[in-house]
This record gives C-alpha cells, structure tokens and sequence, in this order.
C-alpha cells in the first residue's frame, strides 16, 4: 500500500518552526528537514539549524482539514494538489534517513546540465539526475520537484552510473529537472 503523498507549504520567511508548532497544534502531521551548520559570528562560532528547504513545510492532511492548514499563520499558500506539486513519502524517508545518518545535505542554489547518471547505492540508491563534473570526491546537488529547490550531498564518484550523455546546457528548464529527482555534480 502506497502511503498518502505530502502537500508542500510555502511559508513565509524563516516561519518554517513557527508554521510547524502552529501544525502540531492543530494535529497535522508535517515534517521541516533541517541540517546543522557550524557558522562564525564576530566573538565566537556556533552550530545553528537551518531548514533545508528554506521556506517550504511539508504536511499531510485530508481535504478537510484543507482551509485550517493553510489558514495557520505564517503559511503564504499550498502548492497545490497535482502530481508535481507533491510529495512521496519514501521521497521524504530518503531525506530524513540521510540527515540522521550524518550525510552532509545541504541546500544548493542552482545547477547545470550534463551527463544523465543514477545512484548506485547507498540511501539514494536508484535516483537519476544529472552530472556537471566529475572528481574523485564529489558534491552532489539534487533538486526536490514540488519546491524547485535543490541540497547537496558528498559521495564517491564510483556510487554513480552514468546512463547517457545529452549535448550541454546552462541551466535547468521545468522539464529536464522538476519531473524526478535531478542529480548532478557541483564544485566543492
């Protein structure tokens, strides 16, 4: 049995936690990924938690619950009710078990296109995207369709297979990365 897809919430700015504890009140199950990030202020350096998705809650709930979540305070809008506007739940499985697992997940603001590749291994075994370099080590940044936003993980170039070369591009269209889950290499 496939589980119920996520909705995602666009929130204001830095509202991810506020939207959720507003969530928890009304009983919606929802999920906020956040990474740690070491970051130096003038006396000292801290590590901080920051989302993942910045601006972006995901939250399940039925058509009837529909106007109390949108309705919380901080939430701009729902993106909607198609396909490409939602999200799997083993999508979301994937992110939560490499975040507690320690992979190094990390937003990442763009991406470029290359060579088609898919994931060997690992927690993201199977996902397809696209390569822009290739190194011993790599970054490898992945853009999640329903928020048109992209993180980065660190893996070995041999966990990747490459599946076939199309011609180069600069950037990314709705079409090429928005309809999977895109994978591709970005300089460190």
């Amino acid at each position: 049995m496939q589980e119920t897809p996520w909705h995602v919430l666009h929130v204001h700015s830095n509202f991810e936690r506020r939207v959720a504890q507003h969530l928890t009140v009304r009983a919606v199950e929802h999920y906020v990924p956040f990474y740690r990030e070491r970051v130096k202020w003038t006396d000292r350096t801290v590590v901080t938690e920051r989302p993942l998705f910045s601006g972006y809650v995901f939250a399940r709930f039925s058509p009837e619950s529909r106007i109390a979540v949108i309705s919380a305070p901080g939430v701009v809008r729902s993106l909607g009710d198609e396909d490409g506007n939602l999200v799997s739940s083993a999508d979301l499985d994937k992110i939560r078990e490499g975040l507690a697992s320690g992979l190094l997940l990390r937003p990442h603001p763009s991406v470029s296109i290359g060579a088609r590749v898919r994931i060997r291994s690992g927690i993201f075994e199977g996902v397809e995207g696209v390569v822009t370099d290739f190194r011993q080590q790599c970054k490898v940044v992945i853009a999640l369709a329903a928020v048109r936003q992209c993180f980065s993980l660190e893996m070995e170039l041999g966990d990747v297979e490459v599946l076939k070369k199309p011609p180069a591009r600069q950037g990314l269209s709705s079409s090429d990365a928005y309809g999977y889950w895109s994978l591709q290499t970005a300089k460190p």
